[in-house]
């Protein structure tokens, strides 16, 4: 539970100060003791903030940038479509983007909009 807590007021810094990038996403994975877990659940927080954000401009009327549409969308998702977007369009992203922007691809490739 300690960890947790740890862990979260890590990303709250985090997001306070700026975005994680791919390559620091990466390096968090490679070098701490629970780098994988730790990255984990940021890309969670950063799909469920994504998603907040989409259902925000649902809600003021403006197009949102990917509409669930009562598919699947559950956390455990977050990594799967973190690296299958890294994969389908490794050319289009450098190591310094923000994690942000990659899960925005994948939300977008993967959740289009049909109404």
């Amino acid at each position: 539970m300690n960890r947790l807590i740890a862990l979260l007021v890590v990303a709250a810094a985090c997001a306070s100060a700026q975005a994680m990038t791919i390559r620091e996403l990466r390096t968090l994975e490679a070098n701490e003791k629970d780098g994988k877990a730790y990255a984990s659940y940021y890309l969670v927080g950063v799909m469920e903030g994504l998603r907040e954000a989409s259902e925000a401009e649902k809600r003021t009327g403006q197009k949102p940038l990917f509409c669930i549409e009562g598919r699947r969308l559950e956390p455990a998702m977050a990594r799967s479509l973190y690296q299958g977007e890294l994969a389908r369009n490794a050319s289009s992203y450098e190591a310094d983007m923000p994690v942000q922007l990659v899960m925005s691809g994948a939300l977008q490739n993967s959740f289009r909009c049909t109404r």
